[in-house]
């Protein structure tokens, strides 16, 4: 985590904007293959995640993994991410706008959903 502050600290911009993907590891689907190893029983019944589940030790990587992925396979701008936190940078406020609006698109585009409110800045 202190690699990501460092990093950040180097970019000495003026203008800043995070966005935090709603939900992430819920919009990750299992593959039909693994849903048995995820499978428990709840009052006598047996259930199993068809998502990722947020209690597994390997979901953060899983996901960080995924959203990366898409972000390179979209061009995204200059970026730092930390799971489903991103940040991003500029010297202007519409540097900022724009470079956040490249990366929602993308990560709708994948089929990440973004919750406006989750969306901060640029400040």
């Amino acid at each position: 985590m202190l690699e990501l502050q460092y990093e950040l600290e180097s970019k000495a911009a003026k203008w800043y904007a995070t966005i935090d993907i709603a939900n992430a590891f819920f919009s990750i689907p299992l593959a039909a293959e693994c849903r048995p190893q995820f499978a428990f029983t709840w009052r006598g019944v047996q259930y199993t995640w068809n998502r990722l589940p947020q209690g597994w030790k390997h979901s953060p990587t899983i996901c960080h993994g995924l959203i990366q992925a898409a972000l390179e396979k979209g061009e995204a701008p200059e970026h730092l991410q930390y799971i489903d936190d991103i940040i991003v940078w500029g010297n202007t406020a519409m540097e900022v706008f724009e470079k956040g609006e490249k990366i929602i698109q993308i990560l709708l585009k994948a089929s990440f959903a973004i919750k406006q409110s989750k969306v901060k800045g640029p400040a």
